[in-house]
């Protein structure tokens, strides 16, 4: 996660919208942020330093100096953080910031700053729209500071227009995508070609056989992968999801058939390949034309296999780092061994449907990643930080 184990520093001043970084630090620390709170004095009015303190687990500062006499250092504050976000910044505290009116340890923190900052304004529609906080507003995207719009909706005085703070959500997005912009490109002129999906096998023009496979997994894949500047073919079976990441080719197929043909038209040219796509064993060997009508208390179709695309992928192997996924039930370990080494692959992903919250359709997934040498195990993560250990560990393991 772009995110995770960043230290941001939130300094929240005197607005109503402080009731809403209760919620912010909720979402900063379920992704692994390293969350520290300073506060205006006049904050206090609205929300207190308990409630912030026990989100972000970390003492909240609102004085130069605490109840104890000690020193709350700004400078060392200042100097922690990777980032400084002020949410909600009132117009008083973005005019004290862009004119140096250094009154309160939440302003000298800013100004010991050699790190971005995030400006999150709240206050009413009018003073919003005034010149001098618009003039202001201009004056921090100079200093270079990321100024995240107000939005519009009910005010607190009850009229209606812009300056609410953004919500929550927007913030962590902004913060994510400049972290996000500012990644070095592991895979910069990298080709990942990913297996995602299900495969449909006709039975007749309106029955398939096919499996519960949602895409999620190997959709996170492609995302990430091209977020570290790798140009990434996406190979998908029937799935509701879409892509609209730039380094990333979506080609949509159906069949197994489809997808082996659709591999082998890119797989030379590829240097990693991830077949994390459900693909099913066999097909009906013949497809009636017509709908099959329900006519007796038994229906008997015959199965053939269909081709071995993972097979076929290390048996045509060269220079590629080729990974497979394992999705066992029962002798888990040893049946990924066995496929990483008859079907001459690189790493194999392995995930157990015992695993409570891993596999099909969930938004989670648990798994272990091995290699010939060696087994790495992970906790129950969301699939896009399961996307990004597979990837951390294809780049420490294979391309180092």
């Amino acid at each position: 996660m772009s995110i995770s184990g960043k230290k941001i520093l939130i300094a929240v001043s005197g607005g109503i919208a402080a009731y809403k970084i209760h919620f912010l630090i909720r979402e900063l620390i379920k992704k692994d942020a390293e969350v520290q709170v300073i506060m205006s004095p006049d904050a206090e009015n609205f929300v207190t330093k308990l409630s912030l303190s026990t989100l972000s687990k970390k003492p909240v500062y609102s004085d130069f100096y605490s109840e104890n006499g000690t020193w709350n250092s700004h400078v060392e504050m200042a100097l922690w953080a990777d980032i400084i976000l002020v949410a909600p910044c009132t117009a008083n505290t973005l005019a004290k910031m862009i004119h140096g009116i250094c009154d309160n340890l939440l302003i000298a923190t800013y100004m010991s700053a050699k790190c971005p900052v995030f400006i999150a304004p709240a206050m009413d529609l009018d003073m919003y729209q005034h010149p001098s906080t618009k003039n202001n507003l201009e004056m921090a995207e100079d200093f270079g500071h990321i100024v995240i719009p107000a939005e519009s909706g009910e005010l607190a005085s009850g009229l209606y227009g812009q300056g609410r703070m953004a919500e929550p959500e927007t913030i962590v997005k902004t913060i994510e995508d400049f972290f996000e912009s500012h990644l070095k490109k592991s895979l910069l002129g990298k080709t990942v070609l990913i297996t995602a999906g299900p495969t449909y096998e006709a039975i007749d023009p309106v029955r398939f056989i096919g499996n519960h496979s949602s895409g999620k997994m190997g959709f996170s894949l492609a995302e990430e992968a091209a977020k570290r500047g790798a140009k990434v073919i996406l190979i998908s079976g029937p799935s509701s999801l879409k892509t609209t990441h730039q380094n990333i080719d979506l080609y949509r197929i159906t069949s197994a058939k489809e997808m082996y043909n659709k591999v082998f038209e890119f797989y030379s040219h590829t240097d990693i390949a991830i077949a994390s796509a459900a693909v099913a064993d066999y097909t009906p060997k013949e497809v009636s034309p017509e709908k099959i009508k329900k006519n007796d208390e038994n229906l008997t179709i015959e199965l053939i296999k269909n081709p071995d695309i993972l097979k076929a992928m290390g048996e045509q192997k060269t220079h590629q780092t080729l990974v497979g996924f394992a999705l066992e039930t029962q002798n888990e370990e040893e049946n990924a061994k066995a496929k990483l080494e008859k079907k001459n692959l690189d790493l194999i992903v392995l995930n157990s449907l015992r695993d409570e919250g891993a596999g099909f359709k969930n938004d989670t997934n648990k798994i272990k990643i091995f290699s010939k040498k060696e087994v790495f195990d992970f906790v129950l993560k969301s699939k896009e930080e399961v996307a990004k250990d597979i990837l951390d560990c294809i780049e420490t393991q294979i391309l180092k």
